[in-house]
C-alpha cells in the first residue's frame, strides 16, 4: 500500500508540474477537454484549480466549476467569497451561478457543501423574508416569490438580471430537494444575528484555511524573526567566476540537483511557505495578485538567503536545501535585510538627525533609509520615482551598505555645518526664505560653499546680491563653448569646510562639494562666461538673497 501511495503521488505531482508550465488558458483546455476529466479534474488540489480560475476569470471558467467536487467547490468560496473577515455576498452569488450545469443533483450537492451560515448571509444580503401568517396582508412592491405551501413572501432585493434570476432558481431548487429544511433555513435566515452568522462562518472557514496550508497568523509572523545569518561559505572558484556573469537562480540550481522525493518534499515546503508568507502579510489567501507578489517576495529572500549560505556557489545549493528547512532559509534571507533596516533605524534615532522633520540627509541618501526602515527592507534605483525593490543578491545588500555608510556621514557633516545643535540648527536654516523641506540638504550645501569661497569662513546663508558676479568670477573660466572650473577651487572650499566637520565624514564632504560644483558648471558655467552674470536657473541650485 505504502508504494501505491507514492506511486499515486508521484503521479499527481508530474500531472501538477505539467499543468504549471502551460498558461492559464491552455491549462484550463488541458483539463475541461481531458478523455477523462471529471475524474482528473477532482484528483488536483482544489487550490490548483482556483488559480487556473482566476487566471482566466470565472466566466470564461464554468465548465471547470462544474466539474469540480463538493468540497473543491467550497474551498473556491472559501478562497473567493471572504475579503479578510468579512463575507462578499456577490462573490458566493458568483460562484453559485457558475456552478450551475446540466445535472441538478450536482449543483445541490455544491450548494450543500457551503456552510449554511453562508447560504444564510446570502439570503439576508438580497431578500426580505415576510411571514404570511403573521402578515398575510404584505404587498412589497418589488420582485417576489411566494413559497408553495404559501408561508413566506421572498422579497428581492439588491439583485437583478442574471443574479436575480439565479437566486430565484437557487430557492426554487433548495424548496424542491427538501420542503421541511427548507422551511427551518427560511425562518433561521429571518431571525440569526448576522454578526454572529459571520463570525461562525469564519472560525469554519479559517479551519479549512488550515487544513489547506494557511497556518494561524501567530504561527505564520514566526517566518519574519531574526536569526543568525552566520558567515557565508569561502566563495569557490566557480563562484567567483559566476560573480562576472548573470545572477543564477539558486533554487532552480537546487532542483536540478534533487531527486524525485527530494523534490516533492521541497515543493511542499515551498507551499506551505508561500501560504504562510501571505497569511503573515495579512493579504487575501484567494488574491491572485497578492499571491503573486507575495511569492515573489519570498522567493527573493529564499535566493538571497541562497547566495549567502552557498557562498555564491549555485553548485552547493541542493546540499543546502536538503541541510536546512526552507523556513530557516527564508529566515536568513530576511535577516540580512533585517540587519539593515536596524542600522538605518539607529541612524535615525541619534539626538540630531532631523531639523523640523527634514533628515540631515541628501536626497539619494535620505530615500535609500526611508526604504530600508520599511517594514519589508528595500532598496532604492537610481531611476527618478521609481519605487523601491526587494533585494535579491548580496551585491544589492553591499550597495545598500555603502549607502548607509555615507548617509552616516552626511549626519555628522550636516549637522556640524548647521552648528552642531537643534537649536542653532534652526536658527541657521532661518535665514533662508524658504522651509528646510524646499530648501533642502543639496541647496543648503550649495550656499555653505559658495559663502565659502566668497568669505573664506563657515557661514551657511544664502548668496548676498553683491556677491554674484565675484562668485562667477571664482568658479567659471574657459569659453561659452567649453566652460569649466578654476584651478583648486575645490580644494579652496574644502580647506574653509573641513575643519569644520569630523575627521570620518570629510571623504563625504569631498564628495558632495565636487558633486556642488559640478552641479553649478553644468547649469551656469556657459551662461556666465557668455553674459557675465548667474542666470536665474542658480537660484534652484543656490539660494540667493
Amino acid at each position: 500500500m505504502s508504494n501505491g501511495n507514492g506511486s499515486g503521488s508521484k503521479a499527481l505531482n508530474t500531472v501538477r508540474r505539467q499543468l504549471a508550465a502551460l498558461s492559464g488558458r491552455k491549462r484550463l483546455e488541458a483539463l475541461v477537454e481531458s478523455e477523462h476529466a471529471r475524474a482528473l479534474v477532482r484528483s488536483l488540489p482544489a487550490e490548483d484549480l482556483y488559480f487556473t480560475i482566476m487566471e482566466v476569470g470565472l466566466p470564461d471558467a464554468v465548465d471547470l466549476v462544474q466539474l469540480t467536487s463538493p468540497e473543491q467547490f467550497r474551498t473556491f468560496v472559501d478562497l473567493g467569497a471572504w475579503k479578510r473577515d468579512t463575507l462578499e455576498p456577490h462573490g458566493v452569488l458568483n460562484w453559485l451561478r457558475a456552478a450551475r450545469g446540466d445535472s441538478a443533483e450536482d449543483f445541490l450537492k455544491k450548494v450543500r457543501s457551503v456552510d449554511t451560515e453562508v447560504l444564510e448571509m446570502l439570503m439576508r444580503e438580497f431578500t426580505v423574508i415576510h411571514d404570511l401568517e403573521e402578515d398575510p396582508d404584505v404587498n412589497p412592491a418589488g420582485v417576489t416569490m411566494e413559497t408553495p405551501e404559501g408561508r413566506y413572501l421572498v422579497e428581492f432585493k439588491g439583485v437583478e438580471g442574471a443574479e436575480l434570476a439565479a437566486l430565484r432558481v437557487l430557492l426554487n431548487d433548495l424548496i424542491a430537494d427538501n420542503p421541511f429544511e427548507s422551511v427551518r433555513f427560511l425562518e433561521a435566515t429571518r431571525w440569526e444575528v448576522p454578526g454572529e452568522l459571520e463570525e461562525v462562518a469564519y472560525r469554519f472557514r479559517s479551519a479549512r484555511l488550515q487544513d489547506l496550508g494557511f497556518p494561524p497568523l501567530e504561527e505564520a509572523v514566526q517566518l519574519f524573526s531574526r536569526v543568525d545569518t552566520g558567515p557565508a561559505p569561502a566563495p569557490a572558484v566557480s563562484a567567483a567566476l559566476a560573480a562576472t556573469r548573470e545572477q543564477p537562480d539558486y533554487l532552480e540550481a537546487a532542483f536540478r540537483e534533487l531527486d524525485e522525493r527530494e523534490r516533492e518534499n521541497l515543493e511542499a515546503e515551498l507551499r506551505y511557505l508561500a501560504n504562510a508568507t501571505l497569511v503573515a502579510e495579512v493579504e487575501e489567501p484567494g488574491d491572485l495578485d497578492a499571491i503573486r507578489r507575495v511569492g515573489e517576495m519570498a522567493r527573493d529572500y529564499l535566493l538571497l538567503a541562497l547566495e549567502h549560505l552557498t557562498g555564491g556557489d549555485p553548485s552547493r545549493a541542493a546540499q543546502v536545501v536538503r541541510d536546512t528547512e526552507i523556513k530557516r532559509i527564508f529566515q536568513v534571507g530576511f535577516s540580512l535585510t533585517l540587519a539593515l533596516k536596524f542600522r538605518a533605524d539607529r541612524l535615525m534615532k541619534e539626538p540630531f538627525t532631523k531639523v523640523e522633520g527634514v533628515p540631515l540627509l541628501f536626497a539619494e541618501e535620505a530615500a535609500a533609509v526611508e526604504a530600508l526602515r520599511r517594514k519589508r527592507p528595500r532598496r532604492t534605483l537610481k531611476v527618478p520615482g521609481a519605487e523601491p525593490v526587494p533585494f535579491r543578491s548580496r551585491r544589492e545588500l553591499a550597495a545598500s551598505e555603502e549607502v548607509l555608510a555615507r548617509a552616516e556621514a552626511q549626519v555628522a557633516l550636516l549637522g556640524a555645518l548647521l552648528g552642531g545643535s537643534a537649536r542653532a540648527a534652526r536658527e541657521r536654516l532661518s535665514r533662508f526664505s524658504d522651509a528646510p523641506q524646499e530648501l533642502g540638504m543639496e541647496r543648503f550645501l550649495a550656499a555653505a560653499v559658495a559663502i565659502a569661497l566668497l568669505e573664506g569662513r563657515v557661514d551657511p546663508r544664502p548668496l548676498p546680491r553683491e556677491g554674484r558676479q565675484t562668485l562667477g568670477t571664482r568658479l567659471f573660466e574657459g569659453t561659452p563653448d567649453a566652460p569649466r572650473l578654476k584651478p583648486g577651487v575645490a580644494d579652496q572650499a574644502l580647506g574653509v569646510l573641513e575643519p569644520a566637520v569630523p575627521e570620518s565624514s570629510r571623504a563625504e564632504l569631498r564628495r558632495q562639494v565636487n558633486a556642488v560644483l559640478a552641479r553649478l558648471l553644468e547649469e551656469m558655467g556657459a551662461v556666465f562666461l557668455q553674459e557675465g552674470k548667474l542666470s536665474a536657473i542658480a537660484s534652484l541650485l543656490l539660494p540667493m538673497e
